[in-house]
């Protein structure tokens, strides 16, 4: 399809059209801004919700960095799926730990977002969230789970992060919900 620009031609009272390209667009567009109705309006027309741009966001991935909760939601709700990767190997989850963003990291888990999964050099949100200090962020991901003994490609865990960082109270949380590893 492409677009229909009226000049004087009988097609003009025809309705604008869009080629997939733009609406994709317009759909990764929607769901970065938080446009949630617009985004619902699209999965209803069965956009595929997990289409991605040139850097391998997806529409999930930049509603949930963008801090979209209720587009987050809509996404999931409309079948996207929770753990595609981005082309640095990022899934929502890590942009919403790296951010501290509490109430999408909630949904993203209530739809079964893997808690644990890796970028490309290995670091999972749980490593994300202790570098960038998301205390809050961190119990979260530990209640659900997290196991901060992985190790990213340089050697270094969430446990270890926390340790150089002397931060002590995620060592504490560590220690109350992941015990570390005996031997």
């Amino acid at each position: 399809m492409s677009k229909t620009i009226a000049h004087g031609d009988p097609a003009a009272d025809a309705p604008e059209s869009f080629s997939n390209a733009e609406i994709e667009t317009l759909f990764l567009s929607a769901a970065r801004d938080g446009q949630t109705d617009l985004v619902t309006e699209f999965l209803k027309a069965g956009i595929n919700p997990d289409i991605r741009n040139d850097k391998g966001y997806t529409a999930l991935i930049l509603a949930a960095y963008n801090g979209h909760e209720p587009t987050v939601r809509a996404l999931l709700e409309g079948g996207a799926s929770p753990d595609l990767q981005d082309a640095k190997g990022a899934t929502a989850l890590a942009g919403v730990a790296f951010k501290g963003d509490l109430p999408c990291a909630r949904v993203l888990a209530a739809h079964g977002a893997g808690i644990d999964v890796p970028n490309f050099v290995g670091r999972t949100p749980l490593i994300f969230a202790v570098m960038f200090n998301r205390d809050p962020m961190v119990t979260f991901l530990l209640e659900h789970g997290a196991n901060p003994d992985l190790r990213d490609g340089e050697g270094i865990s969430a446990r270890l992060f926390a340790t150089r960082q002397g931060n002590t109270a995620l060592l504490d949380a560590m220690k109350r919900t992941a015990p570390a590893p005996q031997g």
